[in-house]
């Protein structure tokens, strides 16, 4: 089947797509999850759960054993690296098995598919109805975290170059959060915060930290578990260090809505600056940036890049040196610009002011400015030098 194809008729269209006239803002996007406590009494709980990560592995809809096995692992995501604990490894179908080995890792478990959906499933879910329309994307129902089941193939009913779009309609979801006032159209295609905006593997792990905190505050399931808040002892006697027993956490929406998806983005952004992480790339890029980053497109960032260039270009110590029997020589020290610069100035000095620069840059010497403008001595002339100074000082050194 064309996986761009979205015929009529179709119930598996209609289970993974949702009609256009269904979407309401205060509804859509949304993400949902299942509480463990549809098949535990009692779970144990990671008290510092290692790193998240996902796993794609090969998963047919007619493999009812390791669809069954991955809806419980994926369940136990609380349990976080501890997860591979409940099951007989040698009972585990042989993707699962092969991670289990690897011993105590925080996995989360999906199907592997061309488009990498269901990896990116919490991204996609918090795109509102204006992104999707803006970067062809179709319009989903409510997705599902973690991954439990699949109901349908959601190949068939995304765009061939689904993970590209996503991408861009993600990047410019999070730029805003990224870079302030400035678009990302001011910016080359290399900027590194513009491609560190595209990579969708950097903000999964951040995205599922938001998730997981969101649903700890749901409360949990009182089931008559025995073992909950007690230390986890395993089957030769010994105790589980950084484990606790827990009821499970109840589940429901984790967002609901374009608003509460935008909240969502922000804690996104913050959780992917914990310890300050995103906020050091982002400051070592700006303290960094070259020409080349920017596009043609004027921004509040690029003028900030050039005022702060220009600036340090204009760190000069303004002096008037007397050449006498020499040509007038203007060299970078004493000039910006050429002689732009060197008029805009003159224009804010007054006329006796603005004669004796005239004077000093035509070679003469500070006496004979005093002669040509009258005075006794040229003590007159050295104290306007002085106002002049200033005022050149503060003209060359402003923002």
């Amino acid at each position: 089947m064309d996986r761009d194809a979205t015929a009529g008729g179709d119930w598996r269209r209609d289970d993974f797509l949702i009609p256009r006239e269904e979407v309401e803002p205060g509804m859509y996007p949304r993400l949902t999850n299942m509480s463990a406590a549809f098949l535990y009494d009692g779970i144990v709980r990671a008290t510092v759960p290692a790193p998240p990560e996902y796993a794609a592995i090969w998963l047919r809809r007619s493999d009812v054993k390791t669809a069954v096995a991955v809806s419980q692992w994926n369940m136990l995501w609380e349990s976080a690296q501890f997860r591979r604990r409940y099951f007989d490894e040698d009972e585990l179908p042989a993707p699962m098995r092969r991670i289990a080995e690897l011993g105590d890792v925080n996995v989360t478990l999906v199907p592997r598919t061309p488009s990498r959906y269901y990896e990116y499933a919490p991204l996609v879910h918090l795109l509102p109805l204006k992104a999707l329309d803006a970067f062809g994307l179709p319009l989903m129902r409510a997705g599902q975290w973690p991954f439990l089941v699949e109901r349908v193939d959601p190949e068939p009913y995304l765009p061939s170059d689904f993970s590209d779009r996503l991408r861009r309609a993600w990047a410019a979801r999070i730029w805003p959060q990224l870079v302030s006032g400035s678009p990302m159209r001011a910016f080359s295609k290399d900027d590194p915060i513009r491609m560190l905006s595209h990579n969708l593997d950097f903000w999964l792990p951040a995205v599922t930290q938001v998730m997981q905190a969101r649903l700890a505050e749901y409360g949990r399931v009182d089931k008559g578990f025995a073992g909950a808040g007690q230390p986890v002892t395993l089957e030769d006697g010994s105790v589980l260090d950084g484990a606790l027993g827990v009821h499970p956490l109840r589940g429901g929406d984790i967002w609901t809505g374009e608003e509460d998806a935008a909240d969502v983005v922000a804690e996104t952004a913050e959780a992917a600056d914990r310890d300050g992480r995103l906020r050091g790339i982002l400051e070592a890029v700006r303290a960094n940036r070259v020409e080349d980053d920017f596009s043609s497109t004027w921004s509040f960032a690029r003028e900030d890049f050039e005022r702060k260039l220009y600036r340090k270009r204009s760190k000069v110590k303004v002096r008037f040196v007397e050449l006498t029997d020499t040509i007038p020589v203007q060299g970078p020290q004493s000039d910006i610009d050429g002689a732009l610069v060197t008029n805009d100035f003159l224009s804010l000095l007054d006329r006796r002011n603005r004669e004796i620069v005239v004077l000093l840059s035509s070679g003469y010497s500070t006496s004979e400015v005093a002669r040509q403008l009258g005075y006794a001595n040229h003590s007159p002339v050295s104290k306007r030098l002085t106002q002049i100074r200033r005022e050149a000082a503060k003209y060359f050194d402003e923002d």
